[in-house]
Formats: structure tokens, C-alpha cells, sequence
């Protein structure tokens, strides 16, 4: 037990041929999610849904050979990537209270797709839908899971194959979600001419950079806990931001 907890261990004691179907699967199932979640399941079913492939994920790693530490979830070795995240999180925070004053950058948080929440729906998303049904999942998958069945969690070790296929299939992950947004979001909107395709590449190349930039934080905080807390700070007071402006 011992050895799937220490996030210092290796990320993959199972058989290479074992590792590479464990990773097919999970590609599989997220694509599959991808477009229940964005074209198929009702709003409510969004949160057990991602939660449920998120434990699915987990299980599958396990099988191929990676344990909770080689995905940076290690239960002894917790303080640091808390510690950092709640950092990095405090900071983002005082960036968008920055960035919500200066008529500058004020606008880029404008987004329609806000209106329809009311104050409980607001709350459901910033500490319900956002952290459990979008950031668990996204970190799960794409800082723990496919860097380690691949051959390298960044918790652990970096290589560069790893981060850059796990980062460069978060980025093909956000195709469906980036659809309306030339529409949605003013900023965007203006910036792009209301080109969807536009809007779609940059969306793609933008979450890839993010991607490698967030499994460079999983290195400093030696886990996902860190990414976890700043990817939910970071969607959740941008939802906020936007929504406190456009009510």
C-alpha cells in the first residue's frame, strides 16, 4: 500500500503491453465523455457523470500499473502541492480583482453565456460544477493519469513525450466546449471577427500551452492537488468575475 501512496515511486511497475491498452482505454473514454458531456446529458447529469469517469480513470491507471502517487495524488506527501496551489490560487485571485477594475481588461470577462444564473446558480457552479464536475476530471485525465500511462507522471519525473501528448489532447479536448464562444464572450467576439474557426484553433493551441504549463506547476508542487486548486480558482472566479459584471 505503501508504494502506491509515495508519489516518489515510479508511475508505471506494470508490463509495457499492459500500460499502452490501460492508456487506449482511457483515450477511448474520454472521448467518449467529451461528447456525452457536451452534446448528450442533461445539465444535472454533467457533475456525477464527470466524477464517475474521474474514478473510472483512476481505477483504469491503476490496472495499467500507475498508483495514486504515480498520478500525483500520493496521500503522504500533501502539505507541498496544498501549500502551492492555495498560493497560486491567492494570487489568481488578486489578478482578477485587478483585472475586474481596469476598464482595460474588464471587458474580456464579459460573457453572456452568464445571464441565465441567479445567485444560487452561480454558487453551483463556482463550488459544485466547476470543481467536481470540470476541474477533477480534467486533472485527473490530463495531469495524472495520461502523463503517467505514458510513461512519466510529472509529479514524478519530467520528459517531454509525456507532457506533450497529455497536453496536446487537453488541448483537442476543448474543441466542443470552444463552440459558441465567438459568439458568447464579446472579447472574443471582437478580437476575432466571430470566426468559429478562428475562435476553435486558438482555443486548441492556447489549452495545449496551458497544458504544459500546468504539468510544470504538478512538477513544483510535486502533485495535482496543486493544479486542482489554481485550475478551480482560475474557472471558478472567472465565472464569478463575469458574473458579478454582467448582474
Amino acid at each position: 500500500m505503501g508504494v502506491l501512496l509515495d508519489a516518489r515511486r515510479a508511475p508505471a511497475t506494470g508490463t509495457a503491453g499492459r500500460r499502452w491498452w490501460m492508456l487506449a482505454v482511457v483515450i477511448a473514454v474520454l472521448a467518449l465523455s467529451n461528447v456525452m458531456s457536451n452534446r448528450v446529458l442533461p445539465t444535472w447529469a454533467y457533475v456525477p457523470w464527470n466524477v464517475s469517469v474521474a474514478v473510472l480513470l483512476l481505477v483504469l491507471a491503476r490496472a495499467g500499473g500507475a498508483g495514486l502517487g504515480a498520478v500525483g495524488l500520493g496521500v503522504r506527501h500533501w502539505h507541498r502541492p496544498v501549500a502551492v496551489g492555495l498560493a497560486l490560487a491567492g494570487l489568481t485571485a488578486l489578478l482578477f480583482a485587478v483585472a475586474m477594475v481596469l476598464p482595460a481588461t474588464r471587458e474580456a470577462f464579459i460573457d453572456r453565456r452568464v445571464q441565465e444564473w441567479g445567485v444560487g446558480g452561480m454558487l453551483y457552479n463556482t463550488l459544485v460544477r466547476i470543481p467536481l464536475g470540470t476541474v477533477l476530471l480534467e486533472e485527473v485525465a490530463f495531469r495524472g493519469v495520461l502523463p503517467a500511462l505514458m510513461g512519466a507522471s510529472p509529479a514524478v519525473r519530467w520528459r517531454w513525450g509525456p507532457v506533450l501528448g497529455a497536453s496536446t489532447l487537453f488541448g483537442l479536448w476543448h474543441i466542443l466546449p470552444s463552440l459558441g464562444m465567438n459568439t458568447g464572450n464579446a472579447a472574443v467576439a471582437d478580437a476575432l471577427g466571430g470566426s468559429q474557426l478562428v475562435t476553435t484553433v486558438l482555443a486548441v493551441v492556447s489549452m495545449i500551452a496551458a497544458g504544459i504549463a500546468m504539468c510544470a506547476l504538478v512538477r513544483l508542487g510535486k502533485g495535482i492537488k496543486t493544479t486542482i486548486l489554481l485550475h478551480w480558482a482560475t474557472n471558478s472566479l472567472g465565472f464569478l468575475v463575469a458574473w458579478l459584471i454582467i448582474h
